[in-house]
């Protein structure tokens, strides 16, 4: 019976840094100049917003935004995923009250990781657009002949 309990209050325990931190954090994103289109892909369904803006994605989740706006290069950011000092304390917590279904609940839902860098802030470069060809200058005409004066 004691077994159950214990097995019992793992479960509804979950996972620590699930339980504490949660599975989804909040993402703000900035551009100088500001206005800029920014899609968010690794998410069910991309995101779009135009910065400044902040999305909440989920913490296992592979992101990364294009920045995108007429005249200017687009840009890529992926994030990566670290563990944070908080993230690793829950994670660690686990050994005393969630167990191994604890730590498995953590690390499928990622919340003992935090996504980087956050804020995302980017300047935008300036398209570099083909210059044109010069216009071709007109060539003078040719000379006309002398009229033959028969002389």
């Amino acid at each position: 019976m004691r077994s159950f309990g214990i097995v019992a209050l793992s479960v509804m325990l979950g996972g620590c840094a699930s339980v504490t931190r949660g599975t989804t954090e909040n993402i703000s994103i900035s551009s100088t100049p500001s206005g800029v289109e920014a899609v968010v892909s690794g998410m069910e369904v991309p995101t779009t917003c135009t910065t400044p803006c902040s999305v909440v994605v989920k913490r296992n989740a592979d992101i990364s935004i294009t920045f995108q706006k007429e005249g200017y290069e687009p840009q890529v950011v992926p994030l990566s995923r670290d563990i944070q000092t908080g993230g690793a304390a829950g994670f660690a917590g686990n050994l005393l009250l969630g167990g191994v279904v604890g730590m498995g609940v953590d690390a499928a839902t990622g919340a003992a990781t935090d996504h980087k860098p956050n804020p995302v802030i980017v300047t935008m470069q300036p398209s570099v657009r083909a210059r044109p060809p010069a216009p071709k200058k007109p060539r003078p005409p040719a000379a006309a002949p002398a009229p033959d004066t028969g002389t």
